[in-house]
């Protein structure tokens, strides 16, 4: 079990390595090198950086509403409520599985390209969150090795702030989806659609609240299989 990390190398965090003007890696050269060691030992491409002493999600810093202060004394909970809650996530979890071994069952059938697919998502292993809402995306790549997650590529800032799209921020986030064919989220307006087809990305909202792999393996067979075979014929 091994894991593989960029450097932190903003100088705003004050480490030796940005304080020296070493750049960090590229989203390409750090699955590069992934690649390079994931015969002979299974990575965790999951990791984010984060803080020890944090409360809250990755990302999003909840220390001061945890404070020792706010913490009931005694705490309560509704038992029944507790194991229907478990049911629904066990059954969630199961479907999951299965929906996930159909799909890239049916990708690796498929496939004969590698393509990289950025997915907007709120967790639960689906296709859940707006374009500009996203603050990160989960990064697959999709080929005839089946569906296999590569890692998160954070923006700075969501495309939408108040309502409104911001130009500045749509080009960060075009920037850090170098290298990825596809953007699957849950909506997409029509001007980030076609500023990142412009860049030669393409997103879509076609496959909205699906499971993951099942989306995945769906727009590939849709988009990639069928214009190979199109091609070959």
């Amino acid at each position: 079990l091994h894991n593989i990390m960029p450097l932190i190398s903003d100088p705003a965090h004050g480490t030796h390595y940005g304080l020296t003007g070493q750049r960090g890696p590229t989203h390409a050269e750090l699955k590069s090198l992934q690649d390079a060691c994931a015969g002979g030992a299974n990575l965790m491409r999951h990791c984010r950086q984060c803080r020890a002493d944090a409360v809250g999600l990755l990302g999003e810093d909840r220390g001061q509403e945890f404070t020792l202060d706010q913490l009931p004394d005694d705490v309560v909970y509704d038992a029944a409520k507790r194991d229907a809650y478990r049911q629904v996530v066990a059954k969630e979890r199961g479907d999951h599985v299965a929906a996930k071994t159909r799909a890239i069952a049916e990708l690796q059938q498929a496939a004969d390209q590698a393509i990289l697919v950025a997915v907007a998502t709120k967790g639960g292993g689906r296709i859940n969150e707006h374009f500009g809402h996203a603050r990160e995306f989960q990064v697959y790549e999709a080929g005839p090795e089946g569906v296999k997650f590569i890692g998160h590529r954070k923006v700075e800032d969501a495309y939408c702030q108040g309502g409104f799209g911001e130009d500045a921020t749509l080009d960060s986030v075009i920037k850090t989806l170098d290298g990825v064919d596809v953007v699957l989220c849950s909506k997409v307006g029509d001007c980030p659609k076609k500023d990142l087809a412009a860049a030669g990305i393409s997103v879509t909202d076609e496959h909205a609240f699906e499971y993951i792999e099942t989306a995945i393996s769906g727009y590939y067979a849709r988009h990639y299989a069928q214009s190979t075979q199109a091609l070959s014929a």
